[in-house]
Formats: C-alpha cells, sequence, structure tokens
C-alpha cells in the first residue's frame, strides 16, 4: 500500500495542472489517502420463472388506420402483459402477431371493415354502408379487409360505452386460426386479470360473423321480394346480414376458444360466444370451444353452416342454436351443461314464423351431450333438452343424449297457412331421458307425434341406458351401438364412421390439448379454463 500510496502523490504532483483533484481522491484526514471503491456492476435482471409472463416493450405494428394503441402494462398472478387496444374499425386487412408478453385488447366494439350490404357493391351500384364507424360511406366495391389472428393470440373484451364485441362486416372477414397446441383464445379482462372463476359468464359480448346468406324472419326487406335482411339483436347501431348466396366466405375459425361472453345488448336480447348471420358454406368452421357464455353457446341464423368439432360448456341459454332458414350440417360435437342450470341442448328455430321460406334444414351427427339434473331454466322455456320448433326440418345421426332428470324432446308446430310443421328424422341415436316419458309435443304435435317421428328403427333407442365415462367418452353401452351406415346419403360434408356420440373410446381424444377444463369438462388439456397459457 505505501507504495502504491507514494506513486498516487507522484503522479497527483507530477499532474496538478492537469486537474487531480478533490472530485478524484478524498481526502478525510489523517491515516493517507483513500481511492473510492468503484461502482457495483449492476446486477443481471432477475431471469423470470417459467410460465411467468413479462410484458414486451411495445406493441406491433398494425395496418389499419391508428394502428394499435398501447394501453401499458397490465399486472396480472401470471405476470405483465403489454396490453394493444384494436381500433374501433379496422379499415384495411391487418393482422395479431403471437408475441410473448402482448396481449390485445378490444375497447367496446370493433367493426372489421364496413357493411357492404346485401350484395357486394359496384359502381354502377353503390352502398351506403350501414356501419355508423364507417361514417356513412358510399361503397363501390367491399372494403374487403380481413383481420388474421395467429396462433396463440389473447385477445379479451373489455366493456366500454357499450359492450365489447367484435363485428366482422359484409364483405369482410375473420381468420382466426390456431392450432392443436396453441389455440386463438377470446376472452374477459376478469379471465385475463386471475378473477374469473368458473361460475362467471356475460363479461364481454362475443364473435360475430355477418355475410350474405339467405335469412328469413326479416328486420328489412321481404322473404317473399328475395331482399330479406336482419339486424343483430340489440345491437344500438346496425350490424346487418343476409343476401342470396349461401357460399359466402366469411373467414376461417379453428382451434379457437371462446370464453366468458355473452353480454346483454338490450333486454332479452345477448350476444354469444359465437354468433353467425348469414355465414355460408365458405367459411370454415373447426374445433371451437365455448366456455360460460351467459347466453348461447354458439347461434347461427339463416345461411349455410359446416362445422366439426364443436364444444359447448356451461351454457346459460342453449348450447347451439339454430333458426331463420339456416341451411346447416354439424359432426363431432360435446354439449356439457353445468348440472341444474342452462336450458336446451339444441333450440332449432324461431316461433311463429313457420310459413317463412326457405325452411331451416338441420343435420347434426355424432354429438354426445350431458345435462345431469333438471334445470329450472330450461322447465321455464324450452321444457325439453331438445326443442325443435316451426319451419325446421331435423336429422339426428349417431346422437347420445343424456338427461335423465328431463324430457329428451320437444316437437312444437303451428301454421296459419297450412304449411308443414317441424320434423324430425333420427338415425342411430339414443336417449336416456326421465323414466318412461321421452317426449313433448306442442301446437301441432303431441307426445305420441313426437315420439312416432323419432320412432324405433335404424337403431334409435329412446330407453337408452348410457354409460358414458370421464362424463363423455363412450362406454360399453354406448360401443354395443353401430354408427349409421349411410351417413354420407345425408350428406357428403359428414365423415363415414362406425360409432354413435361424439367419442368412440379412450384413444379417441380430438378434444385434448386446443381446450381448456373446468369443473363440468375436464377435457385432460391440463389448461384451467380459469388461467391463461403463458408461452
Amino acid at each position: 500500500m505505501k507504495t502504491i500510496h507514494g506513486a498516487l502523490l507522484i503522479g497527483c504532483s507530477a499532474l496538478a495542472l492537469a486537474g487531480c483533484g478533490a472530485d478524484d481522491i478524498a481526502s478525510p484526514g489523517a491515516g493517507g489517502i483513500n481511492i473510492p471503491a468503484p461502482a457495483p456492476t449492476p446486477a443481471p435482471a432477475p431471469t423470470p420463472t417459467p410460465g411467468t409472463v413479462v410484458a414486451a416493450a411495445s406493441c406491433p405494428t398494425f395496418t389499419a388506420t391508428g394502428g394499435l394503441t398501447d394501453s401499458g402494462v397490465l399486472p396480472t398472478a401470471q405476470g405483465t402483459w403489454r396490453v394493444c387496444t384494436l381500433p374501433a374499425l379496422v379499415d384495411k386487412s391487418s393482422s395479431l402477431p403471437k408475441i410473448a408478453g402482448v396481449i390485445y385488447r378490444m375497447n367496446g366494439r370493433v367493426d372489421v371493415g364496413c357493411d357492404g350490404g346485401f350484395k357486394a357493391p359496384t359502381s354502377a351500384a353503390p352502398v351506403v354502408t350501414s356501419t355508423v364507424s364507417c361514417a356513412n360511406r358510399s361503397l363501390t366495391a367491399d372494403t374487403d379487409v380481413t383481420l388474421t389472428v395467429d396462433p396463440g393470440v389473447i385477445v379479451y373484451g373489455e366493456n366500454g360505452a357499450e359492450p365489447a364485441w367484435l363485428a366482422v362486416n359484409r364483405g369482410n372477414k375473420l381468420n382466426a386460426v390456431g392450432s392443436a397446441t396453441q389455440p386463438v383464445i377470446f376472452t374477459s379482462r376478469a379471465n385475463v386479470v386471475g378473477t374469473a372463476t368458473d361460475t362467471d359468464m356475460g363479461q364481454w359480448g362475443g364473435v360475430v360473423l355477418l355475410g350474405r346468406g339467405i335469412v328469413t324472419d326479416c328486420n328489412i326487406g321481404s322473404t317473399t321480394g328475395g331482399n330479406c335482411e336482419r339486424d343483430t339483436e340489440g345491437s344500438a347501431n346496425p350490424a346487418r346480414f343476409g343476401g342470396a348466396d349461401n357460399t359466402y366466405n366469411a373467414g376461417s375459425m379453428k382451434y379457437v376458444q371462446i370464453r366468458y361472453s355473452g353480454y346483454s345488448l338490450a333486454v332479452g336480447k345477448e350476444l354469444q360466444s359465437l354468433t353467425g348471420g348469414g355465414t355460408g358454406t365458405g367459411t370454415t368452421f373447426d374445433y371451437f370451444q365455448s366456455v360460460n357464455s351467459s347466453d348461447d353457446g354458439s347461434e347461427f341464423f339463416g345461411g349455410a353452416v359446416n362445422f366439426k368439432h364443436y364444444i359447448a360448456v356451461n351454457a346459460d341459454d342453449d348450447s347451439l342454436d339454430l333458426d331463420t332458414g339456416v341451411v346447416a350440417n354439424f359432426q363431432y360435437g360435446l354439449i356439457l351443461q353445468r348440472s341444474a342450470n342452462g336450458d336446451a341442448f339444441y333450440e332449432i328455430d324461431s316461433n311463429g314464423n313457420e310459413d317463412n321460406a326457405p325452411r331451416s334444414k338441420i343435420n347434426i351427427a355424432n354429438f354426445t351431450a350431458v345435462q345431469p339434473a333438471a334445470s329450472s331454466n330450461n322447465e321455464s322455456n324450452d321444457l325439453a333438452s331438445i326443442l325443435i320448433r316451426g319451419n325446421s326440418d331435423v336429422t339426428l345421426v349417431n346422437n347420445v343424449i343424456v338427461s335423465p332428470a328431463n324430457q329428451c324432446i320437444r316437437l312444437h308446430g303451428t301454421s296459419t297457412n297450412g304449411s308443414a310443421a317441424a320434423t324430425l328424422k333420427a338415425f342411430a341415436t339414443v336417449l336416456t331421458c326421465t323414466a318412461n316419458d321421452p317426449f313433448l309435443g306442442s301446437g301441432s304435435y303431441n307426445a305420441a307425434a313426437t315420439a312416432s317421428q323419432f320412432g324405433t328403427a335404424n337403431g334409435n333407442s329412446s330407453t337408452f341406458t348410457s354409460t358414458l365415462t370421464s362424463t363423455f367418452v363412450n362406454g360399453a353401452s354406448e360401443s354395443g351401438v353401430a354408427g349409421y351406415a349411410d351417413i354420407t346419403t345425408i350428406s357428403s360434408f359428414f365423415d363415414k364412421v362406425s360409432y354413435i356420440g361424439a367419442v368412440s373410446g379412450a384413444s379417441d381424444v380430438w378434444y385434448r390439448g386446443w381446450t381448456c377444463d373446468n369443473a363440468t369438462g375436464n377435457f385432460g388439456s391440463n389448461a384451467a379454463c380459469t388461467t391463461l397459457p403463458t408461452t
């Protein structure tokens, strides 16, 4: 140390004029000269523990006018998210990419494109759009906007001046395509911050696809005039659908979850998880899960729908609602209602429009539907686990219906002009219903007439004893019933399978990995619906 001190003193003597002074060397007094300790090296930022979200530094680029608004950092039990808010109008094709630490937000209604009207506008036949956020623009062509949502992206709705919901207007598309390991998730803010429970619902609106398919029960025009249109129920501003094109393409939804939706837009008029208004066969629906909707799991108004791998858990109204002239094919479905809650598994067609054309034509194949106990909601509304009413022709194929405390099927129909009431055909469909009382009839039908339409041929049973395992997996009794051999004659959309129900056995796990789990439906995905993926 003496050597060091001496060297320093010599250095300072020689360089005094160069500024070697008090700012460089402290001299507290006797005992020599002290050299200040160097500043400590900053501690490295802690490595996040596995599964902990760290907010991204900024929001990604978004092509639509105004881009994404950086709404700051949202702390949650899972870490922090960078919140990127969508504009009220997505006016240009844009993408929501999967970026670590980014979550997307809808603050109130978000429109994708401007409504292009009953048929695509042209320079010779322009359309003044009905979409309020488009400021009454005159369109000479569809705005042709596509919102793309990448695998693993999470979008949540936060209710503002009006409920949060996504309106994909006519002439535009939503491509929300996840994967078997990274589903797209639409959910509520409460789910993001970790306060949503297995019994919560109705925390935001939902996803609404609007197309140019054929509809009935018109708000605008008439079925006889061939210009029938409808408004989305309860919407303060128009969100119109309907046209003459049952091949309409509203985009693609695949490997998608919609959680905690169903917000009321008006008294008695609620959005469901997924609403299809006049969508067509050009639209892809596959691998979809609705969780805790305060209204229906999904509802399709008119148009034409082809849908595979449909799951509805804890819908507080109907799990699948189909009406106003829809032509639909559904295959592979799980309907799991919270015990003693919810209304019907299927509610088919709207009441009081039996003479509208076209008639609803609906084929439902390979569904398993379970309601363990009677529901006061159902007892005050649809009265049975399946309600088929006016202006609908329904075929049930390979269905397993388990509702031991309720009637299984109610047919209802009335007509003022002599048109045929609702009709039912069934093939390889088994019912486990309240003892000795599986059927109801009303209007044009009584219970005996309903039973006659269901029939006992074609492998049907109205006195079946279900042996489902793990809530929805075929047991010995279900495995003993062969699937309907001629299912492809009912619709070429259907796969030919040898079994009834949605899940043939323990090795059939199409529902696993892209879904979330709760007390009603444990799909073995190891992902609770009350939490969100962090990677």
